[in-house]
């Protein structure tokens, strides 16, 4: 039997059990994930009535509760072990852990550069950061904006998509206005 016939809720909360109750990190297999989004999608596809349509909808909601219960499970046990068999680690892991050893140089850059007297380095940083483009989705008309590269842009209607700097965009993140677009492949 495949991977992807076997998920149901029972096999999905028979993995987190079992990922609890042993302190090594679960061989699981590779495709779990894809696997696991799949039953979940289909879960959603289905159309039902009634009383079926709410044990639907409860069981994609256990789904998602394993699901969250299992992936903080992996990563805790990750961060806390210094002899984790990265052969275990699924790729959809190894992403997650790869962001956070991206914030860990991030964060002793500053702190080296703070410490060692390099200001200069840390206002080009700060600049670079509040430069750095991001695409965003506009949810209300917006009239031409300086952004904080000292550059023109706009003006924008309701639902344009553009690329503008960083801080610009935190701002109109911040009052509804616009929206950060994530690019899934």
């Amino acid at each position: 039997m495949s991977e992807s016939n076997q998920i149901n809720i029972n096999f999905l909360h028979n993995t987190v059990l079992q990922e609890t109750e042993d302190e090594s990190l679960l061989e699981i297999d590779q495709n779990f994930y894809r696997n696991l989004s799949e039953f979940i999608g289909n879960l959603k596809k289905q159309e039902f009535d009634g009383v079926e349509n709410k044990i639907k909808d409860s069981m994609i909601d256990m789904a998602i509760e394993l699901t969250s219960l299992l992936i903080n499970i992996r990563l805790n046990k990750i961060s806390k072990s210094n002899k984790i068999d990265i052969g275990n680690l699924l790729d959809e892991e190894k992403f997650i852990l790869d962001s956070q050893e991206e914030q860990q140089e991030r964060k002793e850059k500053i702190l080296s550069a703070t410490i060692n007297g390099k200001s200069k380095f840390l206002e080009s940083l700060a600049q670079n950061h509040k430069t750095k483009k991001i695409v965003v989705r506009f949810l209300d008309k917006v009239d031409e904006i300086i952004g904080a590269d000292l550059e023109k842009y706009g003006p924008f209607k309701t639902e344009d998509i553009a690329t503008i700097p960083y801080e610009n965009a935190q701002a109109l993140i911040a009052k509804n206005i616009a929206t950060k677009v994530h690019w899934e492949d």
